[in-house]
């Protein structure tokens, strides 16, 4: 199994580690362990491309269950991690050697995840991802890093009390926490129906979490602000990929339906990220409050609750996940690691093809043509109208209109850094030296990487479609 992969990455690289931190190597511990966790990156890739053909079937007890759903996602989460690992290596960043040793522990909770299909082993695979994110926030050095990190353990533990008292409701009234269990949906249906929202709601409290939706939304400008901008992207991306998914087999296993408290959840993260976007001039920030926005727009799929809907979903699951790599790519390498949004004044005059790619992400990112960002808000919002034609509720028209609305105005904060790039004078900062010309092109060749799918999935979205039907 792939997993099996990730724990043997966890023990080779923590063992390097050891091994290197006495030797004349003690420097490039770092790269050694990156390019270590690429290769083992890679070698899982494959792993999981070849169990698409696999088949069905639950493992471990019936606590996982291993689906087409499942490696697709887990395929995603990988493609991050690659993505990610090539953003650190080529950007230089200087991380916490510890980082290179739990990512791999991450990971598995990640793929764990997406196969959950138990309350228990949901529970403990998004702990095990929580546990891992708390300490890359911690560590960073300085004040930041520790409001960050404490801001997101407290609203962890709160998330995850909430999500165990949910759990222990439902398996109060259903016997068994097994969502694939026949047995679990009988025995709800047979509870009154605001007892069973109460605690659907409150598991799904956890999910949220992970998702970064209101209201537990509250920790993730911190905690971006305290990350270096490689980690910050991968956990804008990784986690809600997985967690997206859990949010979809909770959804079809619960009997009651969750539309309108989703919807409200949904325009709710719609909302706050909005407009908390508009006042920010530190793009981490900018970006976090964007992440909450995007995966309220996300969920729009999901309150629709139709086949046009599931697959607008996770179409925009894959445009989201090259779209915001992209941004923290490029956020990275136009500022140098700088994030103020002055900073970055007339920097599209002296590296243009940098500037018109972080334009075209941004285009992405608010929903227009000819990006995929487009599709994929083309989708979500089809099957709403699909789902409003087949139960004409009012509540489906209004999150409609007031989404295609926010859309709109998120054109103000994403095409602040392209003003700033193309029309501000430049600010006098430091010259930093200009790297390698093979690090210079390499870098050139991963941001093509991540902007190209956003624009080939804009006019052959079917390319990606095939395989979402195939779910």
């Amino acid at each position: 199994m792939p997993e099996t992969a990730w724990i043997m990455a966890f023990v080779l690289v923590a063992m390097l580690e050891l091994l290197l931190r006495r030797s004349r190597w003690k420097a490039q511990i770092p790269a050694i362990l990156g390019a270590t966790l690429f290769g083992m990156a890679l070698v899982v890739l494959v792993f999981v491309v070849q169990q698409w053909n696999d088949g069905t079937g639950h493992l471990f007890h019936r606590l996982l269950f291993l689906d087409k759903q499942a490696v697709f996602f887990k395929i995603a989460i990988t493609v991050a991690t690659l993505l990610t690992l090539a953003h650190i290596g080529l950007t230089r960043a200087v991380l916490a050697v510890e980082f290179y040793v739990i990512l791999p522990v991450v990971v598995l909770g990640l793929y764990l995840m997406t196969m959950a299909v138990n309350g228990l082993s949901i529970y403990l695979a998004i702990e095990l991802v929580s546990v891992g994110s708390y300490l890359f926030t911690a560590f960073g050095r300085g004040a930041k890093p520790a409001e960050g990190s404490l801001k997101y353990l407290l609203f962890g533990a709160l998330s995850s009390a909430v999500m165990l008292y949910g759990l222990s409701l439902l398996y109060g009234m259903a016997a068994t926490l097994d969502f694939t269990n026949e047995v679990f949906v009988d025995n709800l249906a047979q509870n009154p129906v605001w007892v069973v929202l109460v605690a659907g709601f409150l598991v799904l409290g956890g999910v949220f979490f992970k998702l970064s939706l209101a209201p537990f939304q509250s920790w993730v400008p911190d905690v971006y602000e305290a990350l270096p901008l490689s980690v910050a992207a991968f956990l804008s991306v990784a986690p809600k990929a997985a967690a997206l998914l859990v949010l979809m087999r909770l959804l079809s296993a619960l009997p009651v339906g969750f539309q309108l408290p989703l919807a409200v959840v949904s325009l709710a993260s719609i909302l706050v990220g909005n407009t908390a976007a508009l006042w920010q001039n530190d793009l981490r920030r900018l970006l976090a409050y964007s992440g909450v926005a995007q995966a309220g727009f996300m969920v729009v799929g999901l309150v629709a609750f139709n086949k046009t809907g599931f697959e607008g979903t996770v179409f925009y699951l894959v445009v989201y996940l090259f779209a915001n790599l992209a941004a923290f790519l490029l956020i990275d390498l136009l500022g140098n690691g700088q994030t103020d949004l002055r900073q970055m004044a007339g920097k599209g005059g002296e590296q243009p093809f940098l500037a018109m790619a972080f334009l075209v992400v941004a285009v992405s990112l608010v929903g227009l043509p000819p990006t995929a960002g487009f599709t994929a808000k083309l989708l979500v919002f089809s099957a709403l109208w699909e789902s409003y034609q087949t139960t004409p509720d009012g509540w489906l028209l209004a999150l409609l209109v007031l989404g295609l609305l926010n859309a709109v105005v998120s054109l103000a904060y994403y095409f602040k850094l392209p003003f700033y790039l193309f029309f501000r004078e430049k600010v006098a900062v430091a010259v930093l030296a200009e790297p390698f010309k093979m690090i210079h092109y390499l870098r050139i060749v991963l941001v093509f990487l991540l902007v190209l799918p956003i624009i080939l999935l804009f006019f052959k979205p079917n390319w990606l479609l095939v395989w979402i039907n195939a779910l």
